[in-house]
């Protein structure tokens, strides 16, 4: 292995020699690093960590082994990136939200991650459309209709696209280092002049406790901002699904109800928190107040819905599909052959629903990959029919399992046991935890 120094120094805690790091990560790029030799770098700095340094020299070479997006004059450009959850759709919802609301938004996103779903595996749910764009094509598309959604691509931070899917597989995932460096350097590729970050935590996130989603959250914010990128990090709780649909198709669906001006108020209350912290940061508008009536106002008066349905047909979509789409989102998308409906056992509240056990479950029927080569299922998921706190009856449905392939015995089990249901009604509690920007990342 030509880099075997940048392991040994990854474990000795040493700096790696820059000038070496920022050509691995440019054989990464252009496949002259195998993926054998990859690997061993990614264990070695997922088990010990990196320095701060090595972290920026890692970012910056990311950022050079690919292209980067130019904007001319005109409304700001803006871009969130959320850790990963379950039920996590707000960039489908967000991104024509903010276009509606008078910014640009450019917006890079992933596959999935482990048990996380991915935006792109969600979009790719819609027949026709293309999230596979070039930087040209991102740049027409936003100039067009004011945002689009594409797919890392070999032209933008190709380094990180090889290493992004080798974590998927290899458990290494959950690294500091490893998540800053991925999600900044496509971010200050995008040319930003503002980024939201969710760094999401607890049971079902990658930062399962406060303290590790806020040490993540202040190495983002602080190689963001270094690199010029005016930067904020809300810490979101990750214990329980966002909003009631959950799956690629269905997050989809889902999506749809909320830019119609409904569905779940779960999800849409992280727009609107996600939205109205960018609106502020750009100068869009004065107070958090105005910004939220703002991001309020496009959801509900079908400005954002015209938006996802013209993001659509410019990607892609056949214009009467997108139409039938934003109308009646399931004749669209297709339905499971199976769906398996949990009822309730007993009166009283609904505490909550294993929000792990639900996307490992889901996995395993197709929902997400396990191996490079796997091929997503786009209509497994679920839909929640009882949303947490909520008052229940006895054979109440709970929610219903969607599956194109028959449950086994211990999948049933399953099923039954990720919800708990309580006599007496459960303490609500807000997803947001805590702010950080770059005031509270300096010492």
């Amino acid at each position: 292995m030509r880099f075997q120094h940048l392991v040994d120094a990854v474990k000795a805690g040493e700096a790696q020699p820059a000038g070496d790091l920022a050509q691995f990560v440019e054989g990464v790029a252009d496949g002259s690093v195998s993926i054998e030799d990859a690997t061993s770098w990614l264990k070695a700095v997922h088990q010990h960590g990196m320095r701060t340094e090595d972290t920026v020299v890692l970012t910056k070479s990311m950022i050079a082994s690919g292209a980067s997006l130019s904007w001319g004059e005109g409304p700001p450009v803006v871009d969130k990136h959320s850790t990963g959850g379950v039920g996590d759709k707000m960039s489908l919802v967000l991104a024509p939200a903010l276009a509606a609301a008078g910014c640009r938004v450019p917006m890079l996103a992933g596959r999935g991650l482990g048990h996380t779903g991915g935006t792109i595996d969600k979009l790719e749910a819609i027949p026709g459309f293309n999230c596979a764009l070039s930087p040209e094509a991102m740049v027409e598309a936003v100039n067009a209709v004011g945002c689009c959604i594409a797919v890392q691509n070999d032209a933008i931070a190709p380094a990180d696209g090889v290493l992004y899917a080798i974590r998927d597989v290899t458990h290494t995932i959950d690294s500091v280092p490893l998540i800053t460096a991925s999600i900044i350097s496509k971010k200050a590729a995008e040319g930003l002049s503002a980024l939201v970050l969710d760094v999401k935590t607890g049971s079902a996130a990658f930062m399962q406790t406060v303290d590790q989603a806020r040490e993540l959250a202040a190495s983002m914010v602080r190689t963001a901002e270094g690199l010029g990128i005016n930067t904020v990090a809300q810490l979101t709780a990750m214990d329980q699904p966002i909003g009631t649909h959950i799956g690629n198709a269905l997050e989809v669906v889902g999506s749809i109800r909320v830019l119609q001006g409904g569905g779940s108020p779960d999800t849409r209350e992280l727009v609107v928190l996600q939205g109205a912290a960018l609106l502020c940061m750009t100068g869009v508008c004065e107070t958090e107040a105005e910004a939220r009536s703002k991001m309020e106002a496009v959801l509900t008066n079908g400005a954002a819905l015209e938006r996802f349905r013209a993001m659509c047909v410019q990607q892609g979509v056949e214009p009467a599909t997108s139409k039938a789409l934003i109308n009646h989102p399931e004749r669209v998308l297709g339905m499971a052959e199976f769906q398996t409906c949990i009822l309730a056992e007993e009166d009283g509240y609904v505490e909550g629903y294993d929000a792990m056990q639900l996307a490992q479950l889901a996995r395993q029927h197709g929902a997400g990959r396990f191996a490079l080569e796997d091929v997503i299922d786009p209509l497994v998921g679920a839909v929640i029919a009882a949303p947490v706190g909520e008052a229940i009856k006895r054979n109440d449905p709970l929610l219903t399992f969607h599956h194109t392939r028959p449950l086994e015995e211990n999948d049933l089990r399953v099923l039954k046991s990720m919800v708990s249901v309580s006599p007496e009604a459960p303490v609500s509690n807000r997803r947001l935890i805590e702010v950080v920007d770059s005031t509270s990342t300096k010492a």
